[in-house]
């Protein structure tokens, strides 16, 4: 513990000698306080300056780069956009040709499906104009 003493006595000994010495140095060299505010006012001005040119050096490169993003965005839009009109062109021609292949189907198939009608009514017809010949000969020979 002894040690331990004499120890922090010489730390604090040798802190109180530096702080002596170094306010005696300062000394020589005092400024009165408007000259130090003068120079914290131009140091402060001299800074602001250049945080104000660096943050318009780095504003214009942002708005260069987004520029250049925006053209590019636009560019990929508009290719986009042409793709997407020729597939759906070609899609309606292909959809118009279905449909006029499908029109020209149902239109045959409509027809052979009246032409079967008509003949079955056709041969419905005969028959029936035959039975009622058949049934007016019978009636006529029962008459006689």
């Amino acid at each position: 513990m002894k040690i331990m003493k004499w120890v922090v006595m010489v730390v604090f000994a040798v802190m109180y000698v530096s702080l002596a010495v170094g306010q005696d140095a300062s000394s020589t060299e005092k400024k009165s306080t408007g000259t130090e505010v003068k120079d914290a006012a131009k140091t402060a001005t001299k800074d602001t300056q250049k945080g104000a040119k660096t943050a318009a050096k780095d504003t214009d490169m942002a708005a260069k780069k987004t520029a250049h993003a925006t053209k590019d965005a636009a560019k990929d839009t508009e290719k986009g956009s042409k793709a997407v009109a020729k597939d759906t062109e070609k899609a309606a021609k292909v959809a118009g040709k279905d449909t006029e292949k499908a029109a020209k189907t149902v239109g045959k198939d409509t027809e052979k499906a009246a032409d079967k009608t008509g003949s079955a009514v056709k041969k419905g017809v005969k028959g029936v104009g035959h039975d009622v010949k058949k049934g007016t000969e019978k009636t006529a020979d029962t008459l006689k």
